[in-house]
């Protein structure tokens, strides 16, 4: 069953098409690779997801984002609330400079969870999720700074889950961190698809192809525009792509 629905969508920035006529579909409680070289629109296209993209001037689309059927581009549909049902994480983390704590409730509170029990009880399940509990229960007031950078990563998608979002996407959150990290966050990630839809962008083809139960390969046509070239299950697709440009960017012949 699909959780998200892109049908022929067109992105530009001011007069610039950035993505051309993509469609595809996202499963439910599945992960979602999206690949291909840098500048063919593969974080353009995750942005596009819950509208990451209208905070830029100039920037408009054609085409339709059905989430659970809805469309997210309804001019009624409340965008911060869409953002809560898609959460982001980012490339660096990018924890608040407040205490750890205060990093996971943050998305509570501004839902109106107040002081408490219930709070405490959320914040502790956000940490567990991400396997960060019993690595900061006993200093939750130390600064989230203070944490290594696996461990702020790992905070950042307890802040994103701790409102229970329906989809999370991932912008190469494997990038600034060790080979160690890595794969503590790809082991996360097929912890995390149990509860939540998964969109991760990757240039890190062992990575896709580990983690991942579908892939989609972007390339740019001459003129510099984004396009879906292969769309399918990740073991189809690095093991009998349909497309020679797929297989040979798997392959490393370029990109």
């Amino acid at each position: 069953m699909a959780k998200i629905e892109v049908e022929h969508l067109y992105f530009y920035y001011g007069s610039k098409l950035v993505i051309e006529d993509i469609s595809l579909e996202i499963e439910t409680y599945k992960i979602t690779a999206l690949i291909g070289p840098s500048g063919c629109g593969k974080s353009t296209f995750l942005r596009c997801l819950n509208r990451m993209n209208d905070t830029i001037p100039g920037t408009r689309h054609r085409g339709r984002i059905l989430l659970d059927g809805q469309d997210i581009y309804d001019p009624h549909l409340d965008v911060v609330t869409l953002r809560q049902r898609v959460g982001m994480v980012f490339q660096r983390p990018n924890p608040f400079p407040q205490s750890v704590y205060n990093n996971v409730a943050f998305g509570p509170r501004v839902q109106g969870l107040k002081h408490g029990q219930n709070l405490d009880e959320v914040v502790e399940r956000s940490l567990r999720e991400v396997d960060l509990w019993d690595e900061v229960k006993d200093n939750l007031n130390q600064d989230a700074l203070s944490l290594s950078l696996g461990q702020q990563q790992r905070l950042c998608i307890a802040r994103t889950i701790s409102i229970r979002p329906d989809v999370i996407l991932m912008d190469e959150p494997a990038s600034a961190l060790d080979p160690i990290s890595t794969l503590h966050l790809e082991d996360l990630m097929r912890e995390l698809v149990q509860d939540y839809t998964i969109v991760i962008v990757t240039h890190n083809m062992q990575q896709a192809a580990r983690v991942s139960d579908d892939t989609a390969f972007f390339l740019t046509d001459d003129g510099q525009v984004g396009k879906l070239v292969e769309f399918g299950p990740t073991g189809r697709v690095f093991s009998a792509p349909e497309d020679t440009r797929t297989e040979n960017y798997i392959t490393g012949r370029f990109g």
